[in-house]
């Protein structure tokens, strides 16, 4: 056992060292542009990794898997606000792990250790591995889901705005896909502001948006009730030809709503 912390305490005085010779052999399986500053970051991620690798020869497996998953977590985080795809992080793993291997493997040959320990440092070096593959994919995936949340917000702020077109009119043209997603975002977002923006007439464009199903319709009742509550008298303009199909199709029934062909249609039967 002395032997193999012999290994890690050269690991850890020598850890820079160790890590800029592996990266000069593994920055040949790097495929994408890499930066100055990018590589150089690079190497001090992987010389704290290297620490935390040595630093575990002297540790229990499962206090030696906490460390690392701290850290894990937190270097996933960076990546992913590097790159926009994974699999530019895992596509050279496979070979760094054996740059890693090899490497460490010829320092504990040339510190003596028997075959014996020269395995067991390569068995932890590879379960460390591992665990902080499984961690830094998953602290990805979760940078990921909270940026994808963020960007979908926005695009839902601009696919239905609330435009005021004079005193007490305003307009909600809906844009693109709607689904009951979003327009669960027009209800829980949009509606409660619209008291304060003193609107009497709100006019509901249809005008800009693909495709309607009866999911998304019985939305459009709801909301439409949440604004009568509210006080505010709401029209419809915008459906056209094949949309009006779509809506007879799927059973929908307008007829208690205010419909018109266009959004000056709506505005004329205000005078």
């Amino acid at each position: 056992m002395e032997e193999v912390r012999k290994v890690g305490r050269y690991l850890i005085d020598n850890a820079e060292i160790v890590i800029r010779d592996i990266t000069k052999k593994a920055i040949i399986n790097v495929d994408i542009p890499v930066t100055e500053e990018m590589l150089e970051h690079s190497i001090q991620q992987n010389v704290e990794f290297l620490v935390l690798i040595a630093q575990s020869f002297e540790e229990s497996e499962e206090t030696a898997e906490a460390e690392l998953i701290k850290w894990s977590k937190q270097v996933g985080e960076q990546q992913a606000a590097l790159f926009s795809q994974f699999s530019t992080i895992l596509k050279p793993f496979a070979k760094n792990r054996l740059l890693y291997l090899e490497c460490i493997t010829q320092i504990s040959i040339d510190h003596g250790l028997s075959v014996e320990n020269v395995v067991k440092i390569n068995n932890r070096i590879n379960y460390l591995m591992d665990v902080s593959l499984m961690e830094t994919i998953s602290a990805y995936e979760v940078y990921r889901d909270s940026l994808m949340e963020e960007r979908q917000k926005e695009i839902n702020e601009l696919s239905a705005p609330i435009v005021p077109i004079q005193t007490g009119v305003a307009v909600l043209p809906l844009i693109g896909m709607i689904d009951s997603y979003r327009f669960q975002y027009v209800i829980n977002h949009l509606v409660p502001l619209i008291p304060s923006r003193s609107i009497d007439h709100l006019i509901i464009d249809f005008s800009g948006i693909l495709t309607i199903d009866s999911e998304v319709a019985e939305q459009i009742f709801i909301l439409h009730s949440v604004l009568q509550l509210l006080g505010i008298h709401v029209l419809f303009s915008g459906i056209r030809p094949n949309l009006s199909m779509e809506v007879v199709r799927a059973g929908i029934d307008f007829s208690s709503f205010q419909t018109f062909g266009s959004v000056k249609q709506a505005i004329d039967s205000l005078k």
